[in-house]
């Protein structure tokens, strides 16, 4: 089987900016604009110039396209420099769920990789490439997972090796192996087989992966391979089976007139509607695989058929969408709109925007922490700059039952109290077991906690929870301030309406972050 030489200097260059229909020139600068972007990690920031510089558009242009995105949910703002957000991974999600390949595979790798204690991951062809739509990691010091969105160089991996060969190979039988010999990376070895479609061909590659130092390129074929022959009639039969019943999304509201009133014309219309148009596939549609025709993903934007089909043509053209058979199916290429850096994102990272803008609303401390037994840990924090400020790190522990964020996550976990008896920490720490189970029944009812100088004096403190996409609290968000600096009833009126805005933000971003991956919290 191929074993793979040197790996290439780059896989490919930025992509063209390619005229589309009349009326979707935004959309087409708009995307060329994301793509600059993408090529940056998920926590930098770069200048509007340097955006008009590498795209070759106006810098007036640049402004409109990133303010638009910006109301979109795509890009964040710091200052004068501007980065990827969260909201951006709903177009990489929207090609996920589209192919079906995440979640027909994923319980598959997860059971291979557990079993040889190695990184396997999910690619499929784009671009000469192999794009990365799934994977599942190990944890090592010296960490080999590629990020999902990822795009290897095809000449250059396993992967790309038993993808480029259908059936029959070179040597006039199908390839069904294929090794990479620290050609993708050096200290990199791997071995890939083809998950075959019913029609013969690959239609996506499985790859283990180690490192040099765990396995050579034989030792890793001698233990992977025969696992994965095992696994492959389970992967084809997960990848041909019929897939179940997608969510059908009821029309939608074009939200553009609204937009175009609040930006004027800094608001690129079509820009807006195109991406609309590839988020729909995430929910139009009856089935994944079978792609979206234009009348359900009109109905699923809210927009005019000739609309939708404008935005359509100008996605195809760039690489983005294929049509067949009166469907429309998105690309892997969607995965290149910076899905891979935003993948990267841990939880704090994640949050760590939203406390900067809610301490810029409220002009207190804002902090974020878990459940750890009966404490909680802090995991997150943006500080007030001031003569006198609470001064808490990343990992500081505090008893829960005397802190506002204790107080939500213990009611969020459904404990009546805290056990052991909890001590006094301040001349009004609530100690009481059955005051404590009042007070977190209020809290669980009401969806806040207020805490006034229970963990130290002169402290104020108020909460509310975090939760997943299942609804259940995660997290804890608050504000907290000193009492020299306002009541404990000033900090709800004022503060709670962020906090809750603020969470309801952060719950937003987990679930598009976490849709395809598993993101730790904490």
């Amino acid at each position: 089987m191929p074993s793979l030489g040197p790996p290439p200097s780059a896989v490919n260059g930025p992509a063209p900016i390619t005229a589309g229909p009349p009326g979707t020139g935004p959309l087409v600068r708009g995307l060329a604009v994301l793509r600059a972007l993408a090529e940056h990690d998920a926590t930098s920031r770069v200048r509007p110039a340097d955006l008009a510089r590498t795209t070759g558009l106006s810098r007036s242009v640049v402004d409109r396209v990133l303010a638009t995105l910006e109301h979109l949910g795509h890009v964040r703002f710091e200052g004068r420099d501007v980065g990827l957000a969260v909201g951006l991974m709903e177009l990489g999600n929207a090609y996920l769920t589209a192919s079906g390949v995440p979640a027909a595979l994923g319980p598959h790798i997860e059971r291979l990789a557990a079993g040889l204690d190695e990184p396997v991951s999910v690619g499929v062809a784009d671009a000469g490439g192999v794009r990365v739509v799934a994977r599942c990691g190990r944890p090592r010091a010296v960490s080999l997972t590629v990020r999902i969105g990822d795009l290897l160089p095809g000449d250059r991996c396993a992967a790309g090796a038993v993808l480029a060969a259908a059936p029959p190979g070179p040597a006039g039988r199908a390839v069904d192996w294929a090794v990479d010999d620290q050609g993708a990376e050096p200290g990199l070895v791997a071995v890939a087989v083809p998950v075959r479609g019913p029609d013969g061909h690959p239609a996506c590659a499985v790859t283990v992966t180690s490192h040099a130092g765990r396995h050579s390129a034989d030792s890793l074929r001698e233990t992977a391979l025969p696992r994965l022959r095992a696994a492959l009639p389970a992967l084809e039969a997960a990848l041909a089976a019929p897939p179940g019943t997608r969510h059908r999304a009821a029309p939608a509201e074009d939200p553009s007139p609204a937009a175009k009133l609040e930006l004027g014309s800094a608001y690129l219309q079509s820009l807006a509607r195109g991406l609309a148009v590839l988020r729909a596939f995430g929910v139009a549609g009856e089935a994944p695989h079978r792609g979206a025709t234009l009348a359900e993903l009109a109905a699923a934007t809210g927009l005019a058929r000739a609309t939708a089909r404008r935005a359509l043509l100008t996605l195809t053209a760039l690489g983005h969408v294929t049509a067949e058979g009166g469907r429309f199916r998105p690309l892997p290429s969607v995965l290149a709109l910076g899905h891979a850096p935003l993948g990267e994102l841990t939880f704090t990272d994640l949050v760590r925007p939203h406390l900067r803008e809610l301490v810029r609303r409220v002009g207190e401390s804002a902090s974020m922490a878990v459940l750890d037994g009966d404490d909680i840990r802090y995991v997150a924090r943006v500080p007030t700059v001031r003569i006198m400020s609470v001064d808490i790190t990343i990992g500081t522990c505090f008893p829960a039952h005397a802190t506002s964020m204790g107080r939500v996550l213990l009611a969020g976990a459904g404990r009546g109290g805290a056990r052991p008896v909890p001590r006094a920490l301040t001349p009004y720490t609530v100690t009481s077991p059955a005051e404590l189970t009042a007070l977190l029944a209020e809290v669980a009812r009401e969806g806040y906690a207020l805490v006034d100088q229970e963990l130290e004096e002169g402290l104020c403190s108020i909460a509310v929870p975090v939760r997943d996409g299942r609804g259940s609290v995660v997290a804890a968000l608050n504000v907290a301030a000193h009492a020299s600096r306002g009541t404990a009833e000033g900090l709800r009126r004022d503060a709670l309406p962020a906090l809750r805005d603020t969470a309801a933000r952060i719950e937003a971003d987990l679930r598009t972050a976490s849709a395809h991956r598993a993101l730790p919290i904490g």
